[in-house]
């Protein structure tokens, strides 16, 4: 097995990302700059952009190596996937969660909504994200409404994108105020779609 000058360029990437993920998540994106991402490294700014083809790409990068180390599937909320975790217990830890890295919150809210635009470098790896993320809310939707504790007068693939359009719009709002507890806002909504169980029967 050839480990020459690739694997040697994989690695110094993934350490990159690595210390990019980090600086980010406790500095803030709007003050890390290339150049502080290189001096952290010890190399130069034109090192540390040989091995992506902008800042855009190096963000967008940090951001899906953030998915990988959250989740085995790098959709996002793998922890709902698969129903390793129930949605109603699940959910709402993956939000607290987020809020302990406001760096990433920020990078991840700042260019999801650049990346709206097709032509911008990130506008891929969103649009796939959103749709892994729903994908898999739909199934803990479903597998919390064959367990009785959910209720079925919504369909789970529409559950799943109001979720997703809550979770990032809670973010959104957490940066204004940071005090708003987004996790609870998220099980209080839980809350009222679970079936109850003193009414012996569907909530409607």
């Amino acid at each position: 097995m050839k480990r020459g000058p690739y694997a040697k360029t994989r690695a110094k990437r993934d350490e990159i990302l690595e210390m990019a993920l980090n600086v980010i998540a406790r500095e803030g994106y709007s003050r890390t700059t290339v150049r502080e991402l290189s001096e952290a490294m010890g190399i130069s700014s034109t090192g540390l952009m040989h091995h992506f083809d902008s800042k855009e790409a190096l963000l967008t990068e940090v951001l899906r190596r953030r998915d990988a180390l959250d989740s085995v599937d790098a959709e996002g909320v793998s922890l709902l996937a698969g129903g390793r975790v129930p949605l109603v217990s699940g959910l709402p830890e993956v939000v607290r969660h987020n809020a302990d890295v406001p760096g990433l919150v920020h990078l991840y809210t700042r260019i999801s909504a650049e990346a709206t635009e097709p032509s911008h470098s990130s506008h891929d790896y969103f649009r796939d994200r959103y749709e892994r993320a729903k994908e898999a809310y739909a199934l803990a939707v479903e597998q919390e409404q064959e367990a009785g504790r959910l209720t079925r007068a919504i369909d789970p693939k529409t559950l799943a994108v109001a979720l997703v359009a809550l979770v990032d719009g809670l973010q959104t709002q957490w940066m204004f105020d940071p005090e708003l507890d987004m996790g609870g806002v998220v099980s209080s909504l839980l809350a009222a779609l679970a079936v109850r169980s003193d009414s012996g029967g569907e909530q409607a």
